[in-house]
């Protein structure tokens, strides 16, 4: 059973649009997922704007490699330190504990993370 970084049973991520290095939905990883996806995060504006800004434009949809582009308010399996770098520039998208994979402890801070979460209804 692969884990969240609370300890339980991780969570799915999101379906719409399909997320995960593998596209499960599911923030998994493993050897070949060199940018640990293992952040379950609520993009916003202002996370597309810096990560566009470092080169990496997740707002614009490219058919090609199957990828829809992201919008406010989708939930995307983000590279770990993609995310500790934005929360460094003040910027980090909320996440989603229960859909983080603890493989993300090794690069961010579970307190961090806390710090950020998505306090779900």
């Amino acid at each position: 059973m692969m884990r969240n970084v609370l300890g339980g049973e991780l969570r799915v991520c999101g379906c719409d649009p399909m997320t995960g290095f593998t596209r499960s939905g599911s923030c998994e990883t493993g050897p070949q997922d060199k940018g640990s996806h293992t952040v379950c995060a609520v993009v916003d504006e202002a996370f597309l704007q810096f990560t566009a800004s470092r080169g990496n434009d997740l707002s614009t949809p490219r058919p090609e490699w199957g990828f829809p582009g992201l919008k406010p308010g989708d939930r995307w399996c983000l590279c770990a330190m993609r995310w500790e770098e934005a929360r460094s520039a003040g910027c980090a998208p909320k996440v989603v504990l229960q859909a983080c994979h603890e493989k993300a402890l090794e690069i961010v801070k579970l307190d961090d993370l806390q710090a950020h979460k998505l306090v779900l209804s």
